[in-house]
């Protein structure tokens, strides 16, 4: 496969924005910056008085980057009216380089959920516009036959990382899709709804979440709202990364690690149903187009990726191997 990169000024607007939209996130801090240790992994939190009540707004997982913007928090706010006008200035300079873009209604969507706290409390956005989003991560252009355009939005969560962050989003993810007219969708045997479709059109947000045990249908604590559980997600949506929608002057989410999307997505294909074989066909091209994209710029990435899923138990395997039978050009290369 020939790949057509974007040129490296694209390359290193896309990087700029996503560095300034990551210092926006901690540079309206209305307090204090807080550590706090959960089962061995350390979470920062912005404390502050309301009245007589002390309140907490969760920031983010300790890295290395956060602590060197909790470090400059004061001067980052300083800056933010310069960092605005920075942000739109990149997006003008990445849709001349034809970057795709986000489409309004699900731009505008999206930037509702991340002033809400849907992304900073723990939401990873995945399915296709998460493979639309590694346009920028990756540097690559896609063709119009890379993509199934699809006006679904899919988010999924850890549920016990939910639970465990005592915060939550605000306004309630529930009144930000009733305010873009999306009605919960029944589920079956009266369970919680976790599916949303708009009134007016054929728009549709799912919110997922990895099963452990059973598949059902469980709470995001964080977000209010309820969510399918799904086997093999936990390996899609550990370790997420940061990306920047290019909708207005950018819009902060987290996606999964493309060498993990790229192995999930040989598990989801085999786990269709026989009516579901376009939506397995699209799974396996879009596996193969990040597959041969990481094998050039991150092979020790996606291999240990690939490894990793492998190790994970005998079923794992089995739907890995099927979907490679289907790609035997592909399963040659993941040696």
């Amino acid at each position: 496969m020939t790949l057509d990169r974007h040129s490296p000024t694209a390359h290193a607007a896309y990087h700029d924005l996503l560095r300034l939209l990551l210092d926006d996130k901690v540079s309206d801090l209305r307090g204090t910056p807080t550590r706090v240790e959960r089962g061995g992994r350390a979470y920062w939190y912005d404390t502050y008085r309301v009245g007589t009540d002390v309140r907490k707004t969760y920031i983010g997982e300790e890295t290395d980057a956060l602590l060197a913007r909790l470090d400059r928090h004061q001067a980052l706010r300083a800056e933010a009216e310069a960092r605005a006008s920075e942000r739109a200035r990149l997006v003008r300079i990445l849709r001349a380089e034809r970057f795709m873009g986000m489409d309004a209604a699900t731009g505008s969507l999206l930037a509702a959920m991340a002033k809400a706290g849907v992304f900073r409390l723990g939401g990873t956005v995945v399915g296709t516009h998460a493979f639309r989003l590694y346009e920028g991560e990756l540097g690559l252009r896609y063709r119009f036959d890379d993509l199934a355009q699809t006006g679904d939005v899919d988010i999924a969560s850890f549920e016990r990382l939910s639970l465990a962050l005592d915060d939550r989003a605000e306004p309630p993810v529930e009144q930000v899709l009733s305010d873009f007219a999306f009605d919960p969708v029944p589920a079956l045997d009266n369970a919680p709804a976790w599916r949303w479709r708009q009134s007016k059109g054929a728009a549709l947000v799912e919110f997922l979440t990895p099963a452990f045990g059973e598949e059902g249908v469980r709470p995001l604590a964080a977000l209010g709202v309820s969510a399918q559980a799904l086997h093999h997600l936990n390996y899609l949506i550990a370790d997420p990364i940061p990306a920047a929608v290019i909708y207005r002057s950018g819009v902060l989410v987290q996606i999964p690690r493309p060498e993990r999307f790229a192995i999930h997505k040989l598990i989801v294909a085999d786990r269709r149903s026989a009516r579901d074989r376009i939506k397995a066909e699209k799974d396996r091209r879009q596996a193969r187009f990040l597959i041969e994209v990481l094998l050039e710029d991150r092979p020790e990435d996606l291999l240990e990726a690939y490894h990793d899923a492998l190790s994970r138990g005998p079923k794992w395997r089995e739907r890995i191997e099927a979907s490679l039978r289907i790609m035997p050009d592909i399963a040659g290369k993941l040696v």
